[in-house]
């Protein structure tokens, strides 16, 4: 797929040349490092693990996620495996926007949380982490649980607060903006979230009543994203024009509700990109697991064999004590942080539906069929 975004920058000339890339982590600290211009996303990886001092074999368990925040407020954020930075540096140092490169973990399966938690950075980062997804609602947590939690916290006791972490309703969970679903009827409104290799849908029914369920990703024999072009919703006329008209963007599965009954669902919304990573991811990592492989990175080896380790390095610095809950807000909500808006860069009035192209379809290689047992 090349969306107007990126087929700009594809185009642009991006002349090799270092840089210093501030890259935020969960707690809002910021790190500076000194790249190429030219390097790949895997390099810039490995001088973040260089700085904060994490070990190689745990720099596969973390990404870079583009945070771009707009004039009126906006986020958006798009996770990079692979690829060029260029497209980091591009969107960081000339878009007409406060952009952020931040360095989260980014594996859904939790048992992969011990693996981290043995090294004391590592340990830090997803502590760090996991205090920021309760803190932007992610992660619900009732009064007493948020007791527990700042008890914890103020005898520094991390891995115990990850434990309990794990224990609490969406931990390990993306949770998209409010959207619209045709399931289990059409025009629903839903908040969807990610993790645990599902998606959770809170669906508000036509009659005000609010349901609950998932979606297993092994049970979606393949999904599709497609886009269209829309008029604006305050707009006088039914056809489109560039200021007229709007990207509507839709992310259609096809799910096995009983052992012979498939049933496509389709979820409307301007972060249907996103949540098709996320699926994709899930199942890379599941079959990953399924090989009997293993999620961390070797690193090639650079400078003459050797990992090249800065003069100076960072700690991860403790974030603060959870503040009070909000005993009016309501569990679901529709999150206005920096980092609430999970969507892809680059999707704007300009991009035609011929930007999803067949390539948008995915096949599921997890697709898993339904057992007696399972009925």
């Amino acid at each position: 797929m090349k969306t107007g975004h990126r087929a700009t920058i594809e185009t642009q000339q991006i002349p090799t040349e270092d840089v210093a890339l501030d890259i935020c982590l969960s707690n809002g600290q910021k790190i500076s490092v000194n790249i190429l211009t030219s390097d790949q996303t895997e390099d810039v990886l490995d001088a973040v693990a260089t700085n904060l001092d994490l070990p190689e074999d745990l720099i596969g368990y973390f990404s870079l996620f583009l945070i771009r925040e707009s004039v009126d407020g906006g986020v958006t954020c798009e996770s990079h495996h692979r690829g060029n930075i260029s497209y980091f540096i591009f969107s960081y140092l000339t878009l007409g926007y406060r952009s952020y490169v931040c360095f989260f973990y980014s594996y859904w399966d939790t048992a992969y949380d011990g693996d981290v938690m043995d090294n004391r950075v590592g340990l830090s980062l997803l502590y760090a982490q996991t205090v920021s997804d309760i803190e932007r609602g992610w992660i619900l947590v009732n009064k007493d649980q948020h007791r527990q939690l700042k008890s914890l916290q103020e005898k520094g006791s991390k891995k115990e607060f990850i434990h309990l972490g794990q224990t609490l309703k969406y931990y390990g969970y993306i949770k998209f903006d409010p959207c619209i679903t045709d399931f289990p009827e059409k025009g629903c409104q839903v908040i969807v979230s990610a993790g645990n290799n599902e998606l959770n849908f809170h669906v508000k029914l036509p009659n005000e009543q609010m349901k609950e369920g998932s979606f297993k990703v092994t049970r979606m024999r393949c999904w599709r994203v497609t886009s269209s072009q829309v008029p604006l919703a305050n707009g006088t006329t039914n056809t489109c024009s560039s200021s007229k008209c709007e990207v509507k963007l839709e992310l259609a599965f096809e799910y096995l509700m009983s052992k012979d009954r498939l049933q496509w669902v389709t979820i409307t919304s301007q972060q249907a990109i996103m949540m098709s990573i996320c699926l994709q991811s899930m199942v890379d990592e599941l079959m990953v697991k399924k090989s009997g492989g293993s999620i961390k990175k070797m690193l090639r080896k650079r400078h003459n064999g050797s990992i090249y380790r800065a003069d100076g390095q960072q700690a991860v610095k403790s974030p603060p004590l959870l503040d009070s809950p909000n005993t009016n807000r309501e569990q679901i909500v529709k999150l206005s942080t920096k980092l609430s808006s999970m969507s892809l860069l680059g999707i704007s009035a300009s991009n035609s539906a011929n930007d999803i192209s067949g390539n948008d379809f995915h096949g599921n290689y997890a697709f898993e069929g339904i057992g007696d047992d399972d009925l």
